[in-house]
């Protein structure tokens, strides 16, 4: 082991880079870009200072992808959490905006209420009779607060 050790040369980084690269793409969520970094970094240092030892290679992998890992989460990490649909996963919020008439009374404060073939808790500051027009203008978790429109608006 320990020859093997002493014979690395750049392509066995890039060859580990590109692995880790590979590992990556089937969905690590980040964690090996740091470690896929270094090595291309390590394989960087060796085309540069070829006198590198085997021990000198793996400290200067592992400080790399400290670094290379803590500044992917630190400065990244954020991009990955942006999206163009950010109401997604979120189906209360999604009815946010939605309007319907009661076909059952609600009485004031938390009940359960059906919107399409889903039952729904719902809260509502005043109690609305049958045939109400009742808008979704906001959501609490999963709990619906509802609102009586007026018809002329």
């Amino acid at each position: 082991m320990m020859e093997w050790l002493a014979q690395l040369q750049p392509w066995h980084w890039i060859v580990l880079c590109l692995v880790l690269l590979a590992l990556e793409a089937l969905g690590t969520g980040g964690f090996l870009l740091g470690a896929a970094a270094a090595a291309g970094t390590v394989a960087t240092m060796l085309w540069l200072l070829a006198d590198l030892s085997w021990a000198g290679q793996l400290i200067a992998f592992a400080v790399a992808t400290l670094v290379y890992s803590v500044a992917y989460w630190r400065l990244f990490r954020h991009y990955n959490e942006q999206t163009e649909q950010p109401q997604l996963n979120d189906r209360a919020s999604q009815l946010i905006g939605r309007r319907w008439s009661l076909a059952e009374a609600l009485p004031e404060g938390e009940s359960r209420v059906q919107i399409g073939d889903t039952f729904w808790r719902a809260r509502c500051a005043a109690p609305l009779a049958v045939g109400t027009l009742v808008e979704v203008i906001d959501s609490d978790g999963m709990v619906l607060l509802l609102a009586a429109v007026n018809p002329k608006g």
